[in-house]
């Protein structure tokens, strides 16, 4: 197939369409892969490198092309270190839908997010108004578009259907599962005892615990809402963007997961 003017000098067929599409589809999944967590800042920065190799070689300029020429060419080394985690979970997707028999596109098929009213704040927010009036520290992790599986096996699984009472044992001080973070995703408690990254920021003020400092450390690297209670103060906070919102009574605390986790809204008493 030619096109027509200006562009008759093209000439199309049935095999570039597919590859365009192909290369189109690969390219929406790794930015689903990516979405939400700071690998994609990455990910566009390498971009906005390789576009600048592609314009300073039309231009002719020697040296910035022989500079970043030596940069891309171990761009695909680099790329494997830096995105080693994403890497990993991608090729356990795909040989998770293997295993089940998904068929040779099953992976291309991604769980979207658990439907609005499916996650219960009341359980939450309840359990930790009362492990914040026994001074009992608390972690909870709010997954959104970003995927904390990396996390999550970091810990023990639990698949359950999150309840106060459970959320209470869980981080009860005589627990062995209240060190560490409790993960929810998919409007269940996907794991507990789970290990999250320390924030690195100098910003950080030095009176926040390393709780806090996990909480902000996994915002920064994912789109994650972090509920934290304090084990020294009894306060409740949270977490988003890197950002902490720290004192916050129950109903507010309430009112802000339902507006970031988009739950539906409490009902009138």
């Amino acid at each position: 197939m030619t096109l027509p003017y200006p562009f008759h000098f093209l000439h199309i067929g049935l095999t570039d369409v597919a590859d365009v599409l192909l290369v189109t589809g690969l390219l929406y999944q790794l930015y689903k892969l990516l979405r939400g967590s700071v690998a994609l800042n990455v990910a566009l920065g390498l971009l906005s490198v390789y576009l600048l190799y592609l314009v300073v070689e039309a231009l002719g300029l020697g040296l910035l092309t022989a500079i970043l020429g030596q940069f891309m060419s171990v761009g695909v080394l680099a790329s494997i270190i830096l995105f080693q985690q994403e890497i990993r979970r991608f090729l356990l997707n795909v040989g998770k839908v293997a295993l089940e028999g998904g068929g040779p596109l099953g992976w291309w098929r991604r769980p979207g997010r658990p439907a609005a009213g499916a996650l219960r704040i009341a359980a939450f927010t309840e359990a930790a108004k009362s492990l914040a009036g026994k001074e009992t520290g608390a972690l909870i992790c709010f997954s959104l578009s970003s995927d904390l599986s990396s996390y999550a096996e970091s810990g023990d699984r639990l698949d359950a259907e999150p309840s106060k009472r459970l959320l209470l044992a869980i981080f009860h001080k005589t627990s062995p599962l209240h060190d560490g973070a409790v993960i929810v995703a998919q409007g269940r408690l996907v794991a507990a005892r789970c290990i999250l990254p320390v924030s690195q920021n100098p910003e950080v003020p030095a009176s926040l615990g390393l709780r806090h400092r996990a909480a902000l450390g996994l915002t920064e690297a994912s789109d994650a809402v972090v509920l934290v209670v304090s084990e020294e103060t009894g306060q409740m906070s949270l977490v988003r963007h890197g950002e902490i919102y720290q004192g916050l009574p129950a109903a507010e605390l309430k009112a802000r997961l339902h507006e970031w986790l988009q739950a539906t809204p409490p009902a009138a008493a």
